[in-house]
């Protein structure tokens, strides 16, 4: 097994499935930096920690399900969807997705740059009606680092830039696998600024924040957000074939643009 792939699978199953928090001391470093939502936490025990014991204590069930991983040895991706039944939301059933990008110092964690669909979340425990999970990976610890490619991280750079990501032949953001899937937010005016970005292959990991203007998208917005500033953060995959971007399947951070501009 891949040596950061061995510390993932600590992650979710020994960590993560087993709420046992005495692990992150093992796997995370004690600065370890977490970034999600634009916001950035610097601590394991004084960040990170309390916040997901939070979320423990709502989903005593709470389970981590594995869509797959990129990787090229020194950087790792992980496609993954959260999912349980939440106890002040009379026990409603809720599934999300998320992406992550990890580093590490070949021991532990050192940071993280992730997203998750928690918009998607919020409307399933309000509504009571849950989504189904995606299809698992068959054996997610079976894969194998592969080389990062410099070409395919310009070539997926410049596409960002453009400010699109449906501007692919395959493109999945958030839940728009789902039938009737929750609309997705359009902005204008975008500017893109890339927090992280890595290759593996023709699998290329980034985390970007949009900064522009909101147009449509999000239920519970009216006219008066409408061209509003407001900054999207994104946490996806691409897929680079024959020079361009083929695929891609990202996570936005749709649910902290709706708080932003309510504010």
């Amino acid at each position: 097994m891949e040596p950061f792939i061995a510390l993932m699978r600590k992650y979710v199953i020994d960590y993560t499935n087993s709420h046992d928090q005495s692990v992150c001391d093992e796997i995370m470093e004690p600065d370890y930096v977490f970034h999600m939502s634009g916001l950035t936490f610097r601590s394991r025990d004084n960040d990170y920690k309390p916040a997901v014991k939070r979320l423990f204590e709502e989903m005593p069930g709470l389970c981590l399900a594995i869509h797959g991983f990129v990787t090229n040895g020194n950087r790792l991706a992980m496609l993954f969807s959260e999912h349980g039944a939440s106890i002040p939301h009379d026990d409603r059933l809720s599934a999300w997705g998320g992406i992550g990008l990890y580093k590490w110092n070949g021991r532990r964690l050192t940071e993280n740059y992730v997203e998750q669909d928690y918009l998607a979340r919020f409307d399933q425990l309000e509504s009571g009606r849950p989504h189904p999970l995606e299809p698992l990976h068959l054996d997610p610890w079976f894969i194998r680092a592969v080389p990062a490619n410099p070409e395919a991280e310009e070539i997926v750079r410049s596409w960002l830039r453009r400010g699109d990501l449906r501007d692919a032949a395959g493109a999945v953001i958030d839940d728009s696998w789902v039938p009737n899937a929750t609309p997705q937010p359009r902005l204008t005016s975008i500017e893109t600024e890339i927090n992280d970005l890595f290759s593996a292959g023709d699998g290329v990991p980034f985390h970007i924040t949009q900064h522009g203007k909101y147009a449509s998208g999000i239920d519970g917005l009216t006219a008066e957000h409408v061209g509003r500033d407001a900054t999207l953060c994104i946490a996806g995959v691409a897929r680079v074939q024959d020079g361009m971007v083929s695929e891609v399947r990202a996570i936005s951070d749709r649910w902290g643009l709706k708080r932003r501009l309510q504010r």
